[in-house]
This record gives C-alpha cells, sequence and structure tokens, in this order.
C-alpha cells in the first residue's frame, strides 16, 4: 500500500540536484519482464556489503537471483531503458529462516540487494545514484517484444555484459498493486528505497517457466558467474504497461567491517559532474551514432521511473 504521505504531495513540484520533479516521482505505460533463478545462497552472501544484509533462502542452500528489465516510456526524465540484477535479501542483525520472509516482509526487512543497474541515460544515473545511491551506470540497451518473447540485452564498452529472453506468458491478466524495497551500497553506506507498481500481470511459474540468460565476457558480469545460477527459471513475469512510484523518502546506514576497509568507496564525484542529458547510446551491437539529444526542459513530460 502506498503510504498517504506521497498521496498528499500530488501536484507539488521538487529540484534535485538540478533534477526537476513533479510530485509524486512515478512513471506510467512502462512494459517489464521479470525473470527468477535460484543461486547458492553462501556464494551470494559474498556479495553482499557489511554485516546486515543476508541472501533470502527458499530452502537449503538455495538463494534467488532476480533479473528486471523495464523499459519506461514516459518519466520526469524522459523515456529509457534499466537493466536490474538483483540478490533477494533480508535485513537484519542475523540471516532469517527460509521462506519466512516472504510471509513476514516487514519483520524481515525483505527486498532486493541491486548487484548492477545499467540504464540508459546520463540523467538517470545523476538521479538514480546521486539521490537514492542505486549503482546505475550509462550502458548499451535494447528492450524487445515479440509474439512469443520479451528480451533485452546490456553491452559496455563494446562488450557483451547480460542478455536475458523470456517466453512470454499468454495473456497478462492479473491486476497487482505491490511494493518491494531495493538495497544498494554508496559512499560507504547502505540505502534502502521503495517502490510502488501497478499493472495488469502475465506469469509462469514452476517447471513451465522459460528464460535464457546469458552471461558476457563485461567485467561486470564476471561477479554473477560465481553464483551458481541455475540453467533455468523457476519464474518469470511481464507486464505490458506498468505504472509506478519511486518514493522520495529513503533511509541508509553506515556500512560496516571487523577491520577498516582498504579500499575508499564510491563517493559523490562519481556523480557530481554529471549533466542532464536525455540521450542515449546505441543499442547493443550497432555502431556508435551521434543522435540529437534528448534534453529536458520545463515542457518536459513529468513522472519517473520505479529506480531512478
Amino acid at each position: 500500500m502506498m503510504p498517504r504521505r506521497i498521496k498528499r504531495q500530488q501536484g507539488r513540484y521538487s529540484k534535485v540536484d538540478g533534477i526537476p520533479y513533479e510530485l509524486p516521482i512515478n512513471s506510467q505505460a512502462s512494459p517489464a519482464l521479470m525473470a527468477a533463478f535460484t543461486i547458492d545462497a553462501r556464494k551470494a552472501a559474498a556479495l553482499l556489503p557489511g554485516n546486515e544484509v543476508h541472501p533470502l533462502r527458499l530452502w537449503g542452500n538455495k538463494g534467488v537471483l532476480f533479473v528486471t528489465v523495464i523499459d519506461y516510456r514516459t518519466t520526469d526524465i524522459g523515456p529509457y531503458i534499466e537493466f536490474s540484477i538483483a540478490i533477494a535479501c533480508t535485513h537484519g542483525p542475523k540471516s532469517a529462516p527460509p521462506l519466512l520472509p516472504v510471509l513476514f516482509q516487514k519483520h524481515y526487512g525483505l527486498g532486493q540487494y541491486v548487484v548492477d543497474l545499467p540504464v540508459s541515460t546520463e540523467i538517470s544515473v545523476k538521479g538514480g545514484k546521486g539521490i537514492w545511491g542505486m549503482p546505475k551506470h550509462q550502458a548499451n540497451l535494447d528492450f524487445q517484444i515479440t509474439e512469443r518473447t520479451v528480451s533485452s540485452q546490456y553491452d559496455k564498452d563494446g562488450q557483451l555484459a547480460v542478455r536475458i529472453e523470456i517466453d512470454k506468458p499468454r495473456r497478462s491478466w492479473l491486476p497487482i498493486r505491490a511494493s518491494g524495497a531495493n538495497y544498494c551500497q554508496f559512499r560507504g553506506m547502505l540505502m534502502k528505497s521503495f517502490i510502488y507498481f501497478r499493472g495488469k500481470f502475465g506469469f509462469i511459474l514452476g517447471r513451465k517457466a522459460k528464460a535464457r540468460l546469458t552471461l558476457g565476457q563485461h567485467p561486470r558480469a564476471q561477479p554473477l558467474k560465481s553464483l551458481g545460477i541455475a540453467s533455468k527459471p523457476f519464474f518469470v513475469g511481464f507486464l505490458p504497461a506498468s505504472s509506478g512510484v519511486l518514493d522520495d523518502h529513503f533511509e541508509c546506514w553506515f556500512l560496516s567491517y571487523p577491520e577498516l576497509p582498504a579500499t575508499q568507496p564510491e563517493g559523490l564525484e562519481s556523480v557530481v559532474d554529471l549533466g542532464l542529458s536525455q540521450q542515449w547510446l546505441s543499442p547493443p551491437g550497432e555502431e556508435p551514432s551521434q543522435p540529437e539529444p534528448r534534453r529536458l526542459d520545463s515542457g518536459a513530460d513529468l513522472g519517473m521511473g520505479l529506480h531512478s
């Protein structure tokens, strides 16, 4: 359920880090694909920062990797694609029992820890990382819908990083209203943001769910290869036209370790000089092009993506 606080902000405006927003920060008419794979929970724990984020366990040592790609069509900051790779997680002083967090989500701080989050535009990086601490970076992305499949590819520096293709459910019939929490690390802190979304949902669960996940040779894909990702998903989903709201409220905590970290965490220096360009990089596999940049102005369509 979306908090009343957000609804009370309807029709008001903000400008944060130079980015104008009409509140609430929302998106409309945005297709999205989802796929979930089991992974090795102990290996997933090695990718989680600090000591209070833990992999969700379905049973035994089985964790969950989520791949979610959203083709944002109408947002405050223009259209862009977002390719989320995340580990289902809980938040607290110790690891949670298997499955119980699905039933008692608030008690166990259920959410997903975002491992990687490429997006199409510079302005999406500036907002998503600079404000909410999400690990955004600009990359070459596409989003393809055919009669039978939905797919997206993520390239970086001329190399394949990740590609996902799902068999599209026959019908998107189930009306849903749901919420979720994203955990990310930035500036040496763990940051938690909240999303609320709705739409008509089609899904396939169990053995009939089919998807093809390809990990390329780009360095950003290499940590994923250590997770023991199952060759087949246990869930795929598709929303032909989702709408969502990103909460302007977020939480953060200092990340702590047994010893002082030897390396400097990524900080504000990575976003402070970014501009407001809405120009996309070329689609995966194409030669670089120089399209006219799509710039943000006061007459731009207002709304925003869930993760930006």
